[in-house]
């Protein structure tokens, strides 16, 4: 016994040291901060021009809902009346109806081209609510530093930014060596079918291979990671898939007074229930893992020591994620019943009953899997199965050992130095994951500093950007394309 106690003794102790070694060794794996070469941009002038390109409608075609064309062309002679310079440099290629392909030709062919990315469509605003916004959602306003409408986040605000950025490059006589392009689509709100898909197609078709893409999705964020009190800038190395899941049952009709033991909804109901009882697996993996990897060295001595230590810690880690629906989504593909529909009045048995359950699908998984999941965890040959039409399989994980990540990491470190970059999981969707089979290195961002109230104003009442941050996110273009494209 006494032979037992020591060797049990002996192992905490070896543990305990295995664990302070590896939290001290634990060290920054930020880059250094340095001063870029100085960009002077007129702040309230590009703002300016912003609140412009807000004032135009340019809402997606949707659910039967025609585009509205003439705001689509209105945006595109904007574009070309107020980037002078870029639409006498760049080639200009109209792709489908309302989307745009610049191309920055570089002095050395033999390199592979970098795309950056945007959507020049902005999502409705519910009718009824226009008048709830401080500023008319389409008013394009300067008001008390800041720029206000629909699109000034999601994506207007990223489009005009790398225009203004190269109209500026070019201005002070700057070509790159790399090829650049530039991609808008106008419809990635609707899925990007007709705008980066066709975009991605057409490059595709010419052989084109991309050194890297750079499309919207993380931001930098303040007080979002716990015992951080650094600024971080989230970068989207991969994004979660998407694939909605219609159940439905069929039931006999008749009177209520004489009912079976369960009904069509009453099937469905232990069906969707079942589902919500058993959610796919948890994993910490690719982006999500990285971030703490990323973050971790910057916390104090207990956070650190958590995350140093995944080895050991991590089923504690990912039952304390996967305890908040927020953070959930970063280590199991979610589970969300959206749709129930069934019966028609209080005395008639339904004919049939119908729901649909939306799941985002985590890197590692597939559509396939999760089809499988739900049929073995409904079990019920009662309930048919199928999938509504739009779906996408989760883009594979950009690697964080490459050029093409140290230049987008250098350029934010150059703009914001006080941030902390680092990679994560975009749990939404974007224009991006069209482009995955073009390039190994797909990156999500939009480099505004943001606080956690403004994360509502994205698709949702009083959008806007502020004066000081659009200035930065012009800064921050100049800087990836002189960091990535000499």
């Amino acid at each position: 016994m006494k032979r037992l106690f020591l060797s049990l003794t002996l192992g905490v102790i070896v543990v305990a040291v295995v664990l302070v070694v590896r939290t001290l060794t634990f060290t920054s794996r930020q880059v250094a901060a340095e001063e870029g070469t100085p960009l002077v941009v007129d702040a309230e002038a590009a703002s300016t021009r912003l609140a412009g390109a807000l004032r135009l409608k340019t809402v997606a075609a949707s659910e039967g809902q025609p585009a509205d064309d003439a705001a689509f062309e209105a945006l595109h002679a904007y574009l070309r009346e107020h980037f002078p310079r870029v639409h006498a440099a760049l080639k200009r290629e109209p792709v489908g109806a309302h989307s745009v392909l610049y191309t920055w030709q570089g002095t050395d062919a033999s390199l592979r081209p970098v795309l950056l990315m945007g959507h020049l469509d902005v999502v409705p605003v519910a009718d009824g609510t226009e008048s709830a916004w401080v500023h008319p959602p389409f008013s394009g306003v300067v008001v008390d530093g800041y720029v206000w409408g629909r699109g000034a986040l999601d994506d207007k605000g990223s489009v005009l930014a790398q225009l203004e950025a190269v109209e500026a490059l070019l201005a002070a006589g700057e070509q790159p060596r790399r090829t650049v392009l530039f991609a808008f689509g106008a419809d990635e709100e609707v899925g990007g079918t007709q705008g980066a898909v066709a975009i991605a197609a057409l490059l595709k078709e010419r052989g084109v291979r991309l050194e890297s893409v750079l499309d919207e999705g993380g931001v930098i964020m303040s007080g979002t990671v716990p015992g951080v009190s650094a600024p971080v800038a989230l970068v989207g190395t991969s994004e979660k898939g998407f694939v909605s899941v219609e159940l439905k049952v069929k039931g006999e009709g008749g009177h209520s007074s004489m009912p079976p033991p369960s009904t069509a909804v009453g099937v469905l109901a232990r069906a969707v229930a079942k589902l919500e009882a058993t959610p796919m697996p948890t994993r910490l993996a690719g982006g999500s893992r990285e971030l703490f990897e990323r973050v971790g060295p910057e916390m104090g001595f207990g956070m650190k020591l958590l995350f140093a230590n995944l080895w050991l810690t991590e089923p504690l880690v990912v039952k304390q994620l996967a305890a908040k629906p927020t953070t959930n989504a970063a280590v199991r593909t979610t589970t969300a019943v959206t749709v129930f529909e069934g019966g028609v009045k209080d005395n008639v048995l339904p004919s049939g009953a119908r729901a649909v359950v939306n799941f985002r699908i985590l890197p590692g998984d597939s559509v396939a899997g999760v089809l499988e999941h739900v049929r073995e965890t409904v079990d019920d040959a009662r309930v048919e199965l199928g999938t509504l039409a739009f779906q996408s399989e989760p883009s594979p994980v950009s690697p964080t050992d490459a050029d093409s990540w140290r230049h987008l990491e250098r350029s934010v470190r150059q703009v914001f130095p006080q941030a902390v970059v680092s990679p994560y999981l975009n749990v939404a969707a974007t224009d991006s994951r069209h482009f995955v089979g073009l390039s190994d290195n797909v990156y999500r961002f939009f480099p505004v500093h943001l606080q956690r109230e403004d994360l509502a104003r994205i698709h949702g009442q009083d959008e806007r950007i502020s004066v000081s941050g659009y200035r930065d996110a012009v800064r921050f273009y100049a800087a990836y394309l002189r960091n990535t494209a000499r």
